[in-house]
């Protein structure tokens, strides 16, 4: 679970996020926004990478900023481009990544293997990295985000450089992840794919929480129009 309570956040004086309220439960949080909205700023608030000006972050429980470890230890993520060691090949970036997650060496190969295989690069393991195109380095950040099992995924525009194959993969890993309890948040420029997967939408602008909704919910209420609704709750402007 991810609690975000009255959340502000300034870039040198320069208000990003305003008052920030939401809460995500088990499932996919689809969040929605124009660039520099202020969604990957959140994504970090989150990760204790960013300190607020004002407000409180609980991630199942706990203070990004005061358990830095016990959150990061629950939660997966991906933020805006992922950095790997392009001399290495994808198994030992992954077992970095679990080296670092203090995940027992003996338990590597199982899990790398597994997670290579959701992803679609069981492979691909043995090249290195170097030699990825966009679409493999996005499906290998992916299996890095849930190697160590997390509660909750965090996953700064995921589909970038997918095609539809990977976009319809990484759909259903997330609906199975989903279903075994994880709780995802994620967000995309892919308006169409948004609504698809989430069960839930989340959606800044003007640096606030905008809407807030149940997807079958905003279905009902917006029928066919649903996706020019959003479009201008992203458009929509103050005359702060």
């Amino acid at each position: 679970m991810i609690e975000i309570n009255n959340v502000s956040l300034k870039y040198s004086d320069k208000s990003v996020l305003e008052h920030c309220t939401f809460t995500c439960n088990q499932g996919i949080y689809g969040l929605l926004g124009k660039n520099g909205s202020g969604k990957t700023t959140l994504f970090k608030a989150v990760l204790g990478l960013l300190k607020m000006d004002e407000g409180d972050i609980l991630v199942d429980g706990y203070n990004p900023q005061l358990n830095r470890v016990e959150v990061l230890t629950r939660i997966g993520a991906t933020i805006e481009n992922p950095k790997f060691y392009a001399h290495l090949n994808a198994y030992d970036n992954l077992s970095l990544h679990l080296d670092y997650m203090g995940v027992n060496s003996d338990d590597h190969e199982l899990i790398i293997n597994e997670v290579l295989v959701k992803v679609g690069l069981i492979e691909e393991k043995n090249n290195k990295v170097s030699e990825f195109s966009l679409g493999m380095k996005q499906r290998l950040a992916i299996a890095r985000s849930i190697a160590h099992s997390p509660k909750v995924l965090i996953l700064d525009e995921p589909l970038n450089g997918l095609d539809p194959i990977g976009i319809r993969d990484m759909r259903t890993l997330f609906k199975n992840l989903s279903l075994s309890g994880v709780t995802i948040i994620f967000s995309s420029h892919i308006l169409s794919e948004v609504i698809e997967v989430s069960d839930h939408i989340l959606l800044i602008s003007n640096h606030k929480i905008t809407v807030d909704e149940n997807i079958q919910v905003l279905i009902e209420k917006q029928g066919v129009n649903l996706e020019n609704f959003l479009i201008e709750k992203m458009e929509e402007t103050t005359n702060e």
